[in-house]
C-alpha cells in the first residue's frame, strides 16, 4: 500500500450517518496521516455543511428519496438516479480512489454502484440492526460488510460481515468523573435525581409534547430535567412556558457539551438511532428508548429491540409514550436495583474503537 491512499467516504442525510462516517476519516488519518480523502454526500443535505467543518473536502450528487405522498415529486426520481451515478462515474474518473466507503443515505448508493462498475473495493458500514433496501443490493458485491448489532446475516453474505460497532463521537462519551461539572454549566443541584430528554439535533414531536404534558409530575417529584428540544420545536415550547419556567428545568435547543448532559443525567430518554444507541452503550447509563416510527423498515423499534432482549434498555411505543413515558421514568429513578441492571447491561453491549477497526479494514482492501 501506498502512503498516499486515496479514499472516498458517501454517504450523509443525518447526524446518524454524518458523525460516523467523519469518524472515519479521523481514524484513517490518524493511522495513515498521509491518505486522501473526499466525501461525496447529498445536495441540500446536513452533510454539505457539517463535512467541510470537520475540514473534510465534499461533492455533492443531485439525489433524493421516495417522497411518500407525493407521485409528482417522484417522477424526477429516475432522472436524478442516473444522473448520480453518471456524476459518481466521473467523480470516481477524476479521483482515482483505491477504496471507497458507504455510510448510507441517499449518496452512498450512486456511489457504491459506480464503484462496483469500474471494478474499485467498498466497505459498507451498516449501522442499523435492520438493512435498507439499497445497502442489501449493495452488499452482494461489498468487499466487506461493518455491523453493529447481531444476526446480520439474514441481509448480507454471513462471509462478508465483521461486528464492528457504529463509530461514535469520542468526546460525546467522555463522561466519566463529569457529573458535578455538568451539573454546575447546567447550573442543576448535583445531588437531585436528573432526567436528560434528548429528540437529536432536529428534535422529537412526541418526546417534547410527552414531557410537556406532565412537566407538573416532574417538578412535583423535585426531579431536574435537561430538556433538548431541536430546533424545530424549540420556540413554540419557550412561547408557551418561557426560558425561565422552572429552577429544576432546563430547555436547550441543542447540547454544544453533549457529553456533560449525558454526564450530569440520572436517567436519559431518547430516539432509537443506531449512533444515539452506540453512545449510550459506552455512556452506561439507564435508558427509555422511544423508537421514531418515521423511519424507514421501522428500523429505530429493531434497534431499540436489540438492547430490550438484553434487558439493556426500557422500550415505549411512540403511540403509548404522551401518558406513559414520564410516569415510566420517574418510576425508574425510585428503583436502585433497576437502574444499576440496566446501566450494567448497556454497558455489556458497548463496542469501542469502530472507528480504528473499520479504518483497518478498509486499508485492508487497498493491500
Amino acid at each position: 500500500m501506498n502512503s498516499n491512499p486515496k479514499i472516498i467516504i458517501s454517504g450523509g442525510g443525518t447526524g446518524g450517518h454524518i458523525f460516523p462516517a467523519v469518524a472515519i476519516a479521523n481514524a484513517l488519518k490518524r493511522i495513515v496521516p498521509g491518505c486522501q480523502i473526499l466525501f461525496v454526500g447529498a445536495i441540500g443535505r446536513m452533510e454539505m455543511e457539517k463535512v467541510p467543518a470537520a475540514g473534510y473536502k465534499i461533492v455533492g450528487l443531485n439525489i433524493s428519496g421516495i417522497q411518500r405522498g407525493s407521485i409528482l415529486k417522484n417522477l424526477t426520481l429516475p432522472f436524478k438516479l442516473i444522473g448520480s451515478v453518471r456524476k459518481a462515474m466521473q467523480i470516481i474518473k477524476d479521483f482515482k480512489p483505491d477504496a471507497v466507503v458507504g455510510v448510507g443515505g441517499y449518496a452512498s448508493g450512486p456511489l457504491l454502484y459506480a464503484a462496483s462498475l469500474k471494478g474499485i473495493p467498498y466497505l459498507i458500514q451498516e449501522q442499523n440492526s435492520y438493512a435498507g433496501i439499497t445497502n442489501k443490493w449493495l452488499g452482494k458485491k461489498a468487499s466487506k460488510i461493518c455491523v453493529a448489532f447481531d444476526d446480520m446475516d439474514q441481509f448480507f453474505p454471513a462471509d462478508k460481515i465483521l461486528k464492528t460497532g457504529n463509530p461514535v463521537r469520542k468526546d460525546v462519551v467522555d463522561v466519566k468523573g463529569k457529573n458535578f461539572f455538568g451539573a454546575e454549566l447546567l447550573k442543576l443541584d448535583p445531588q437531585k435525581k436528573t432526567i436528560l430528554v434528548t429528540g437529536g439535533s432536529l428534535g422529537a414531536g412526541t418526546l417534547n409534547k410527552s414531557i410537556e404534558k406532565h412537566l407538573s409530575e416532574i417538578i412535583a417529584e423535585d426531579v431536574q430535567l435537561i430538556w433538548q428540544t431541536g430546533k424545530f420545536y424549540y420556540n413554540g415550547i419557550i412561547e408557551r412556558l418561557g426560558v425561565n419556567y422552572h429552577p429544576n428545568v432546563r430547555i436547550l435547543e441543542f447540547l454544544n457539551k453533549m457529553e456533560l448532559a449525558y454526564a450530569a443525567a440520572d436517567v436519559i430518554i431518547s430516539r432509537a438511532g443506531a449512533g444515539t444507541i452506540a453512545e449510550l452503550c459506552l455512556i452506561k447509563k439507564p435508558v427509555i428508548l422511544v423508537p421514531s416510527p418515521n423511519v424507514a423498515e421501522d428500523h429505530q423499534t429493531k434497534n431499540a429491540m436489540a438492547l430490550v432482549k438484553n434487558n439493556a434498555a426500557i422500550l415505549i411505543n411512540d403511540r403509548a409514550a404522551e401518558d406513559t413515558l414520564v410516569a415510566e421514568a420517574l418510576k425508574l429513578l425510585k428503583d436502585k436495583n433497576a437502574i444499576d441492571k440496566l446501566a450494567a447491561n448497556i454497558g455489556e453491549m458497548a463496542l469501542p474503537n469502530a472507528d480504528e477497526i473499520i479504518a483497518k479494514e478498509v486499508l485492508k482492501l487497498i493491500k
